[in-house]
């Protein structure tokens, strides 16, 4: 009998403890199961990305700035954080930090350089405090994205009206003159230039001027031309002589003697030889000079330049008797 009841008490005992297992086994998994829902609940996994990296991390942050903390990113001047550092985190975010970097600007004659993100030539100048207008010029263009170490030029381009006064040249008029001789000519009525305004606009770029169009004019007085009478005579009477020329000018003519020297044509000099510039009356030329009658072109001199001439005489006395004179040539047929 004793023997029955140990046992019965052995086998009681046994499934008490079995019980009390299984009671401590099932409240251990409700635990572990609480527990996990809730660091589940409370540990989030979100992207974050920095530049060109991204990486997937799990946190137990409340919001962005703790995160930056905890994963130890450090935000320096010009840095960029999107959403703000103040946003909650949330299951999935995507976290972005833009580092920035050095951009150079150049604009209203001044040059900086600013540290900001890599972003469009527009949103740079815009945090730079430039302000562009729709003419000025932008290099590189708005919408071109620029990195670290790009440089942007703004070009302020304005215009503007000017207004300025020019003369306007006369026209030389000629008509022909029966009672002038030929070669001669003479002012019938002397020309005067006109006036005439002009507007232009014109283009600066920073300032300087780069280019100005006409764009509008205006006559405010109009040029008298210049009528000049042209001789067509071609025939004289001197001496009892009458020869045809082919035209007359007028020239300072001196006198030269004997020197025991050819001409230029290789002759010796004699009453009736004449030094001319070949430019102006070519060597051979027959003529008749006032004050001294026909004579031939058939030397030069060094002072010999232009409407000048030298006409030979016999004497040193006849020479210094001529002088200077200023008097009609005309070359004959």
């Amino acid at each position: 009998m004793d023997g029955w009841i140990a046992a019965w008490r052995q086998k009681n005992d046994y499934r008490r403890r079995r019980n009390w297992l299984w009671l401590l086994t099932a409240v251990l998994i409700l635990f572990t199961g609480t527990g996990w829902g809730v660091m589940n609940y409370a540990w989030k996994q979100v992207s974050l990305q920095i530049d060109d990296r991204e990486v997937t991390v799990r946190t137990f942050a409340g919001n962005v700035g703790e995160l930056l903390k905890e994963q130890r990113i450090e935000l320096q001047p010009g840095d960029e954080v999107l959403p703000a550092p103040d946003a909650p985190i949330a299951r999935g975010m995507v976290i972005a930090v833009k580092r920035a970097v050095p951009i150079k600007v150049i604009a209203d004659g001044q040059e900086r350089t600013i540290l900001t993100v890599s972003d469009t030539a527009a949103a740079v100048l815009e945090k730079a405090g430039v302000t562009v207008r729709p003419e000025d010029r932008v290099t590189p263009d708005l919408a071109a994205t620029v990195k670290a170490g790009d440089t942007i030029k703004v070009v302020r381009i304005t215009y503007n009206e000017e207004t300025v006064k020019r003369e306007i040249d006369y026209k030389v008029e000629r008509r022909l003159d029966g009672s002038l001789e030929k070669g001669l000519t003479r002012v019938v009525q002397k020309g005067q230039k006109g006036l005439i305004e002009e507007t232009y606009r014109v283009v600066y770029e920073d300032g300087q001027e780069t280019g100005r169009e006409l764009i509008g004019t205006q006559v405010i007085k109009e040029p008298v031309p210049e009528i000049m009478a042209v001789g067509a005579l071609d025939t004289a009477s001197r001496g009892g002589y009458e020869f045809r020329f082919e035209r007359v000018m007028w020239a300072v003519a001196t006198a030269y003697t004997h020197t025991g020297s050819r001409t230029a044509t290789g002759v010796y000099p004699r009453v009736g030889t004449v030094a001319v510039d070949p430019n102006v009356i070519p060597l051979g030329s027959r003529l008749y000079v006032e004050g001294y009658g026909f004579g031939v072109a058939q030397d030069v001199g060094s002072a010999i330049k232009g409407n000048r001439i030298d006409v030979f005489v016999d004497t040193e006395a006849a020479a210094a008797r001529w002088g200077v004179r200023r008097v009609k040539v005309y070359i004959l047929r």
